[in-house]
């Protein structure tokens, strides 16, 4: 197992800075964001998909490091109700599969998107059946949008050799272990889950448990803590619309890893992991409000290291 980064961590950084910095934090494996929710600092798709050259030159810097390529990140909503936006996301998701087969890399990260109603201008997210016509629009959603839409791409990941790691994230269709499987089995294998237990904890959800329910669908995993607070939990709850740059109004704030819980989770969540086949990359995620980019990237490696184990270079 390596410790990685998703590149978006250090966005202020040129590339090859970046990558200076991550060699000497013991960094192995990087994830390249694409665009849509990326602001794709490090790599521009189309010129990448276009430039043999290019890719050659990204995969030589890598080389040199011994560090090795992840995944791609191309998050967003392809599944808009906007047909501007779904339109421009979808086609971002397409080219990043294409990309990642030039690459050599089989894993693309993303998300599973979140459509509206017919006729809307904005995502609906559902998350309780009741009164009638929220059970009515999720069912909706699922038969002509959701399935129809992820078939067709799971086709092309499957014709391009890549897994599609769908971040479980609040406000996406797939956000929890059930709407996961669930597309898995209504698509196929090609559907998996970039696993990051941030977002998982202040759902309500265990981690751990999540990990062995899904088993070998876990594709690629994000490393990133989360901070639960229960004095303001106690007065609104878990889901709130407090601006992250609040974080002592919020009942939950995302931390860098280790600022949310111990070493021994973090440990045993490495050994369920591995316990399930999984062998691959915590891909460092810095969105911790407290620290700024370098820092908490920097912490984060430091804390893993010890807990995970890194091959030698290349």
């Amino acid at each position: 197992m390596r410790v990685g980064v998703f590149t978006d961590s250090t966005a202020h950084l040129p590339l090859e800075t970046a990558l200076d910095r991550y060699q000497a934090w013991g960094i192995t494996a990087i994830e390249l964001g694409t665009g849509n929710f990326s602001p794709a600092p490090h790599l521009n798709l189309g010129d990448m998909l276009r430039d043999a050259a290019a890719r050659r030159h990204l995969k030589e810097s890598l080389a040199r490091r011994g560090m090795v390529l992840s995944a791609l990140n191309c998050s967003g909503n392809p599944i808009h109700p906007r047909p501007d936006v779904a339109q421009h996301d979808a086609g971002v998701v397409r080219d990043t599969i294409r990309l990642a087969e030039a690459l050599g890399v089989d894993r693309v990260v993303t998300m599973s998107g979140c459509p509206g109603s017919p006729g809307s201008a904005h995502p609906n997210w559902v998350t309780y059946a009741w009164p009638p016509d929220f059970a009515e629009l999720l069912a909706w959603q699922w038969d002509e949008v959701i399935v129809p839409f992820w078939s067709q791409t799971a086709a092309l990941a499957r014709e391009h050799g890549a897994m599609l790691c769908l971040e479980m994230h609040p406000c996406m269709s797939v956000h929890n272990t059930a709407s996961l499987l669930r597309l898995r089995s209504a698509v196929g294998k090609e559907i998996g889950a970039n696993l990051d237990p941030s977002h998982l904890w202040w759902q309500g959800m265990d981690p751990l448990e999540v990990v062995r329910a899904l088993g070998p669908a876990v594709g690629h995993v994000h490393a990133k803590d989360t901070r639960l607070d229960p004095r303001n939990a106690a007065l609104n709850g878990y889901l709130d619309t407090t601006p992250p740059l609040v974080p002592t109004r919020r009942p939950w704030v995302f931390r860098a890893v280790g600022y949310g819980h111990d070493a021994g989770w973090w440990r045993d969540f490495v050994s369920v992991l591995q316990m399930q086949g999984y062998d691959g990359v915590l891909s460092i995620e810095h969105e911790d409000p407290l620290m700024d980019l370098e820092e908490g990237t920097r912490k984060a490696a430091e804390f893993l290291h010890p807990i995970v184990f890194n091959p030698p270079a290349l």
